[in-house]
C-alpha cells in the first residue's frame, strides 16, 4: 500500500473524479479520495474501457496476427505490426532477416518513433508546457499552441507528417499498413521514394534538436520543479544491443534500479516470464506488471523514453548522445525521476530516431528487393519485443498444429508503466492538491503527469484476469434484456 492509501473506511471520504482523463489515447479516469479537511487518501488511475485483444486473437491464423493485433490502437500500430512480426517470424520457421528486410523495419520503426513523439510533445504536452498548468481550458490545447506559437507548432506539426509519410512508403498506408510479414516484408522501397523522404530528413534533424533546446530551456527556468514534479523513484527497464547502446528494434533486456544499479543485463527476450510477474487489481482493466526478483511490492518499474535514455551506455547516433550527456549532466549523472524530465527524454529520442532514419535512407540495401528469410521448420511458440515510442512491449503467442493461435499474451508498454503512472499522480497529489481547495487548474496537475507518460490507454486494455465485468443486453427501445457480471 502507498503512503498516500490509508486505511481509513473509503465510505467516508469524499469522492472526486477526473473522468475522462484528457489528452491521452484512451479512457481513463482518476479518482481521489479526500477527507472534510481536504487531505487527500488515496489517487488511483483507473482503465475504464476493455477490449479483450488477448481473448480474441485465439483461433486466429498466425499469418493474420501482424495485420489484426496492430487495430489496438491508431497511434501507434506500427509497433504492434513489428512486435507481431518478429514473434511470427519465430513461429514459422524462418531464419535472420534479409538485410532488406530488416532495414525496412528499423526505418519503419524510426518513423514511427518520429511521429508519435511529435505528437505527443507538439499536440498533447506543449499546451500545460508553453502556456500553463492552469492556464485558460479553452486555449490550453494544440489550437492554442499555435496561436501562441505558430513556427513550433508548424515545426510539430510537419515533423509529425514526416513520420507518417516513412510509415507510408514503406507499408502503404499511414495507419494500419501491411508491409511486415512472417519473414520479411511484402514491398521494396523504390528508389524514388527513397529520394522523396531524404529531401526533408535533414530538416526534421534539426527540428528536433531545436525542440530538444526548448525542453532543456524549460527545464533551466524551474529546474526543483521539473526534477521534482510527479517524481517516483522507479526500477526501469529496455532494451539495449550487445555494446550496451540503445536498440529500438532488437536486443537483450537491461533493468536497473531506481539509483541506477543493475538488476539484470542482456537478458534473452524469450526469457521474459522468469525476469517478469502480472499481477491485477480489482479496480483497473490493466495489469500490474513487476521484476519478480524484486517481488510484486518493490518490483514495478518504467519503461519509455526516460528510462532508456538512462539504462543505455550510449545513443546510436552522433547529436541525440551528445544531448544524452548533456541531459544526465543536468542530473549530476545520477538516475532522476521527474516525470516532466521524460519530455527531454522523448525529444532526445525523436532526434536519434530521425538521425537513424537519415543513416538507412543513405544506406544502399534499403532499396533492395531480397526481402524474405529462409524458412525452416514450423515453431509451436514466438515471442517478440521492441521498444515502442512508449517503452518495451512484448508479444507473445503459442500457435498449434493446425497453424491457428492456441495462446496470447502483450505486455504493452503503458502496462509496463502502470504502478509508475500510479506513483506519480500520488506524488502529484500530495505535493499540490493536499488540503487545497480543488480546482480545474490543480486537478489538471494530476493530468500533466499522466500526460507525461504518453498513455496509450487503449493498448494497455486487453486482459481481463480477475477484475469485475457486467454485460448489458437491452432492445432497440433501450429496455434492458438481460444482464451477465463476472466477478
Amino acid at each position: 500500500m502507498s503512503n498516500l492509501e490509508t486505511a481509513q473506511d473509503p465510505q467516508t471520504l469524499r469522492r472526486v473524479a477526473i473522468e475522462p482523463v484528457t489528452r491521452v489515447e484512451g479512457h481513463g479516469k482518476v479518482t481521489i479520495l479526500l477527507d472534510q479537511d481536504d487531505h487527500v487518501h488515496q489517487v488511483r488511475l483507473h482503465i475504464v474501457e476493455f477490449r479483450g485483444f488477448e481473448a480474441f486473437i485465439e483461433g486466429r491464423p498466425y499469418t493474420e496476427v501482424p495485420v489484426t493485433v496492430q487495430r489496438l490502437c491508431g497511434i501507434c500500430p506500427v509497433s504492434h505490426h513489428l512486435a507481431a512480426a518478429k514473434a511470427m517470424d519465430v513461429v514459422a520457421g524462418y531464419g535472420p532477416l534479409a538485410p532488406t528486410a530488416e532495414k525496412l523495419r528499423r526505418l519503419l520503426h524510426c518513423g514511427q518513433i518520429v511521429q508519435s513523439h511529435a505528437l505527443h510533445f507538439f499536440y498533447l504536452a506543449s499546451p500545460d508546457l508553453l502556456l500553463g498548468f492552469e492556464s485558460e481550458v479553452a486555449k490550453r490545447n494544440i489550437v492554442g499552441v499555435a496561436a501562441a506559437f505558430p513556427d513550433l507548432a508548424k515545426q510539430g506539426i510537419l515533423t509529425r507528417k514526416f513520420g507518417q509519410e516513412v510509415i507510408r512508403h514503406i507499408v502503404g498506408k499511414r495507419i494500419h499498413g501491411t508491409g511486415c510479414i512472417p519473414g520479411g516484408m511484402n514491398k521494396a522501397l523504390t528508389a524514388a521514394e527513397r529520394d522523396l523522404l531524404r529531401i526533408d530528413v535533414d530538416q526534421i534533424v534539426a527540428w528536433s534538436r531545436e525542440a530538444i533546446g526548448l525542453a532543456r530551456r524549460l527545464h533551466e527556468t524551474q529546474p526543483e520543479f521539473y526534477d521534482r514534479f510527479g517524481e517516483s523513484r522507479a526500477n526501469m527497464m529496455g532494451l539495449v544491443d550487445a555494446n550496451g547502446g540503445l536498440d529500438f528494434y532488437h536486443g537483450g533486456l537491461r533493468a536497473k534500479d531506481a539509483d541506477g544499479k543493475t538488476i539484470f543485463d542482456h537478458a534473452d527476450t524469450s526469457t521474459y516470464r522468469n525476469l517478469l510477474g502480472e499481477q491485477t487489481k480489482p479496480w483497473s482493466y490493466m495489469k500490474f506488471p513487476y521484476i519478480r526478483s524484486l517481488g510484486a511490492e518493490n518490483g514495478w518499474y518504467r519503461v519509455g523514453p526516460l528510462a532508456r535514455v538512462q539504462i543505455a551506455d550510449f545513443l546510436p547516433s552522433p547529436q541525440a548522445e551528445e544531448e544524452r550527456k548533456t541531459f544526465r549532466a543536468a542530473g549530476g549523472g545520477k538516475p532522476v525521476h521527474g516525470a516532466l524530465l521524460t519530455h527531454w527524454a522523448r525529444l532526445i529520442e525523436m532526434l536519434c530516431a530521425a538521425e537513424l532514419l537519415r543513416d538507412l535512407l543513405d544506406d544502399p540495401d534499403i532499396v533492395g528487393t531480397d526481402l524474405m528469410a529462409d524458412k525452416g521448420p514450423m515453431r509451436e511458440e514466438g515471442i517478440g519485443v521492441i521498444e515502442a515510442p512508449r517503452g518495451t512491449l512484448i508479444h507473445h503467442y503459442r500457435v498449434a498444429d493446425d497453424d491457428l493461435v492456441s495462446f496470447c499474451n502483450l505486455i504493452v508498454s503503458t502496462t509496463n508503466n502502470n504502478q509508475a503512472m500510479n506513483e506519480a499522480i500520488r506524488s502529484v497529489a500530495t505535493q499540490f492538491l493536499d488540503g487545497r481547495e480543488l480546482t480545474e487548474g490543480l486537478l489538471n496537475h494530476i493530468e500533466v503527469a499522466l500526460r507525461a507518460y504518453d498513455p496509450c490507454l487503449s493498448c494497455a486494455t486487453h486482459a481481463l484476469g480477475d477484475m469485475p465485468l457486467e454485460v448489458e443486453l437491452v432492445d432497440a427501445n433501450g429496455a434492458l434484456v438481460s444482464r451477465v457480471r463476472k466477478g
